[in-house]
């Protein structure tokens, strides 16, 4: 992971995708019934997409820049179900079947508000979904292609380092119906197996993996209640320790760990207080890892690391703006948040980031576009703000 005795700037990854593009996959959006567009002119659009998207975070002097991830179809985690065989679309079955899975205290206790909130965010393509047979890898052509259309962007600008994400095994269709596997714990066994293909194919091209992992803290409020907090942490732990034998033997320092309560701005009243997990998470064996630290319900956990050591050697991604509000914060609040941090852990520890995606499916935005890019601004200069006070 690079260090350059100043605070580098990162975010966590999924952008929002151009009008232009959105056209064309709104033809096919979810198995729509029109016609879909020719493959070429889908191709043609993604390749000038991320070639802006990689030239803008450039110029706004974001140093570890990513795609995008506009060659994803569907969500940040679903994409990998185009991805993976032994899994079939239900599309003719009612989707509260399958995403009655993920609802927890949260949206019990605010009832009301989910029903206005969640049909206007456009997720499709996140339920319905069955495992029919034994999951493999199958994305090579597509991840691929992903690369190819990076690199190639890549070529026209001077950025420190580029990274790109791909979902962990225990967030993969949480909601699905399972009618192959016996265990839950065979499913994510399988997952992890299938998915240490594309771990290794993004660090053998060149770029830092990162691991993106929402359900992991947001699946507390599912179990608990009527769970127990040691239930949780051991549906987390076994996770932990897939992912882990997943990422055997891939170099620590080109990867990074993802952590956020789910990104949609509602409620959070039941989240899990990261201080509850924090040993868990500082088990796996990469070498950095991206926590939300923004939004007003973790914003406090910075405190966490005044009690809890980072591994040496290793980094923090802390998330100094928010995705989920359209209020910019103040560059002088993002060098107040990193300089506090950064006298906990050392600030050649910390490179300043997000708290999630600015939009968590092809689809769904959680800002407007231009706040999406007001907020990167205001991140690089916070970075430069507090570069002046701690270096």
């Amino acid at each position: 992971m690079p260090s350059a005795h100043r605070i580098l700037t990162s975010h966590v990854g999924s952008l929002i995708r151009p009008p232009e593009l959105l056209a064309l996959l709104e033809r096919n959006r979810d198995g729509a019934n029109e016609e879909a567009p020719a493959e070429s002119a889908v191709e043609a659009a993604k390749a000038k997409a991320v070639q802006e998207v990689v030239r803008h975070q450039a110029e706004i002097g974001i140093d570890i820049i990513n795609d995008g991830e506009f060659g994803k179809n569907l969500s940040w985690s679903r994409y990998i179900l185009e991805r993976l065989s032994g899994f079939e679309p239900r599309r003719d079955e009612p989707q509260h079947v399958f995403a009655r899975a993920t609802y927890g205290k949260d949206r019990r206790d605010f009832a009301d508000f989910y029903a206005e909130y969640d049909p206007s965010q456009r997720m499709v393509g996140i339920s319905n979904w069955a495992v029919t047979g034994p999951i493999t890898y199958k994305g090579e052509a597509a991840l691929a292609a992903d690369l190819r259309r990076f690199k190639v962007a890549l070529e026209r600008v001077n950025v420190t380092d580029a990274f790109y994400p791909a979902v962990a095994p225990s967030s993969v269709a949480i909601d699905r119906k399972d009618e192959y596997y016996k265990s839950d714990e065979d499913y994510v066994v399988a997952l992890g197996e299938a998915l240490r293909h594309e771990y290794r194919a993004i660090i053998d091209a060149g770029f830092i993996l990162q691991i993106d992992d929402a359900y992991i803290a947001t699946y507390y409020d599912v179990i608990v209640p009527p769970g127990t907090m040691a239930d949780y942490r051991r549906w987390v732990g076994f996770r932990i320790e897939v992912l882990n034998h997943a990422i055997a033997g891939l170099p620590e320092d080109r990867m990074r760990y993802h952590v956020c309560w789910g990104s949609w701005n509602g409620p959070h009243v039941s989240d899990v207080p990261f201080s509850a997990i924090a040993d868990l998470v500082l088990q796996l064996k990469v070498g950095a890892w991206s926590l939300e630290m923004a939004n007003p319900r973790h914003e406090h956990e910075w405190r966490v690391w005044e009690g809890v050591k980072l591994p040496a050697g290793k980094k923090l991604l802390p998330g100094l703006v928010s995705h989920a509000t359209n209020i910019v914060e103040h560059p002088e609040l993002v060098a107040e948040r990193i300089v506090r941090l950064a006298k906990l852990v050392g600030p050649d520890n910390v490179i300043a980031s997000t708290d999630c995606g600015f939009a968590q499916g092809t689809f769904t935005r959680r800002t407007h576009p231009s706040i999406q890019w007001a907020k990167l601004e205001a991140l690089v200069e916070g970075a430069r703000l507090a570069t002046r006070q701690l270096f």
